[in-house]
């Protein structure tokens, strides 16, 4: 009698073996072999045989063997199993996704608001620096611009100052020189008059002093006098 088999496991065939396929009875003739080198015993080679067999292949693999029946039972169980496990994945799975997607709507949201800070922030410099250089530009021009008025003035005053000035002294200058050259034209002209005077009275002395040589002769001297 073999010892009953262990629960979880394939029970050890007993009796008819059709069910399981030559290779299959090779292997388990090759393990019976080798278990009872090892020392064991005939019916506990045997046993340990087929059970290693049944694990191996999952029992008899020929048609019309009890195969079938375990093979749904497996399949049943590993799709409960899968079903169990997806049903439970499937809240965490949609936790996760929740989270990820409150994730991602906070972080677009932050990122957009650090954004809009970031763009008034660079906005609001940009007109305060446009405001202060325009402030400075217009100081500038206003300060150039009676600077220039004034040095235009100073340069017109002088102007009119030296233009003033060397007319006057070009005016005393002529005036010094007129009199001057005007004296001496009154000078000349007055002597040349008075040496033709002096010159013509001499002459009329001298005719006047000559002794008469007859009509002829006064007729000259008249008309060299006169």
């Amino acid at each position: 009698m073999s010892p009953p088999s262990r629960p979880g496991r394939h029970a050890m065939p007993r009796g008819d073996k059709s069910a399981y396929t030559d290779k299959q009875k090779r292997q388990a003739e090759h393990i019976e072999d080798s278990e009872r080198e090892q020392g064991r015993s005939e019916e506990d080679a045997e046993r340990i045989a087929w059970a290693t067999v049944n694990k191996m292949s999952g029992g008899g693999k020929r048609s019309g063997s009890g195969r079938k029946k375990t093979a749904r039972k497996s399949a049943r169980k590993t799709a409960s199993k899968s079903a169990s496990k997806s049903a439970a994945k499937t809240p965490r799975k949609a936790a996760k996704k929740a989270t990820r997607k409150v994730a991602k709507k906070a972080t677009k949201k932050a990122t957009k608001k650090v954004a809009r800070k970031a763009t008034k922030k660079v906005a609001r410099k940009a007109v305060k620096k446009a405001a202060k250089k325009a402030v400075r530009k217009t100081a500038r021009k206003t300060a150039k611009a009676p600077a220039r008025k004034a040095v235009k003035k100073t340069v017109r005053k002088t102007a009119k100052k030296a233009t003033r000035k060397t007319a006057k002294k070009t005016a005393k200058k002529t005036a010094r020189k007129t009199p001057a050259k005007a004296t001496r034209k009154t000078a000349r002209k007055t002597a040349k008059k008075a040496a033709g005077k002096s010159a013509a009275k001499t002459a009329r002395k001298r005719a006047s002093t000559r002794p008469h040589r007859g009509n002829g002769a006064t007729a000259h001297h008249s008309a060299a006098a006169h």
